[in-house]
């Protein structure tokens, strides 16, 4: 059996975890209880998933390639 290592493996966890978050900030930031604080909150949460998601597209283009 052979397994692939890396970011692919949960890849799909990842991607709805983005959007949900992306959609959240979004949907969030036209309330008035928009802070700044809670802007950076988001971010701190977005931006791993962000550069996952990127490392799973750098890896399967690099598999089709």
């Amino acid at each position: 059996m052979i397994t692939t290592p890396g970011l692919p493996q949960y890849g799909a966890l990842i991607v709805a975890g983005l959007i949900t978050l992306l959609s959240l900030k979004e949907i969030i930031s036209g309330s008035e209880r928009w802070t700044k604080a809670l802007n950076n909150a988001f971010n701190q949460a977005i931006l791993p998933l962000l550069c996952c998601f990127a490392g799973i597209v750098v890896f399967k283009v690099a598999t089709i390639i």
